[in-house]
């Protein structure tokens, strides 16, 4: 193991993880100076309770089958053993302790970086942590940019979003290439989003 791996944190509740998802991840994994980017599930907010949404167990699941053949991701239960709603700050707070030879960046996109100061304790993750930012359609330039902890990642513009493809799923329309086909045989299987 070298010491000091910088494992980038791509957060979401990836409620259906898709092919966008793992073209970014790919991404940051292979072009950057990561070593590895780790898949963070959100479990399902209290407070915000979602019908559409899957269990998280079952949205780990999906994850783990769509990265099983790539060494270089990786998915973590992290938050669904943390107070709830859980704070980026807090999860990496925890992981910092757990993985003291890591370093963590945090992936986001850039429609998230214009309203990324309302985050709890931003500046914290910015100074300590940082970010790794991909390109999104649509989005108001931000100051944030020229920050030196964050660092811009050059991808394509990926418009694929999971509200459509929990829909096709609903009017059994096809998902082929939108999602890997090992989630889409658990989506099949198990009738999620029926």
């Amino acid at each position: 193991m070298t010491s000091n791996q910088k494992i980038g944190l791509f957060f979401g509740s990836f409620n259906p993880i898709h092919m966008g998802h793992l073209i970014i991840a790919n991404i940051m994994a292979e072009n950057t100076d990561l070593t590895k980017v780790w898949f963070v599930v959100s479990p399902q907010n209290p407070f915000k309770p979602s019908k559409g949404l899957l269990h998280e167990f079952d949205r780990y699941d999906l994850v783990k089958a769509a990265i099983a053949d790539n060494y270089k991701l990786e998915v973590s239960d992290v938050e669904f053993h943390l107070p709830k709603p859980s704070y980026t700050i807090d999860t990496l707070t925890v992981l910092s302790e757990k993985h003291p030879s890591k370093t963590f960046k945090v992936i986001i996109g850039e429609d998230n970086l214009t309203s990324f100061e309302k985050w709890k304790n931003h500046d914290q993750i910015l100074d300590n942590y940082g970010l790794y930012v991909y390109p999104r359609p649509h989005v108001t330039n931000s100051d944030l940019k020229r920050h030196p902890n964050v660092k811009i990642v050059k991808a394509p513009l990926l418009d694929i979003s999971a509200t459509y493809i929990r829909q096709c799923i609903k009017d059994n329309k096809s998902v082929r290439y939108l999602v890997p086909e090992s989630v889409e045989q658990i989506l099949r299987l198990r009738n999620f989003y029926q």
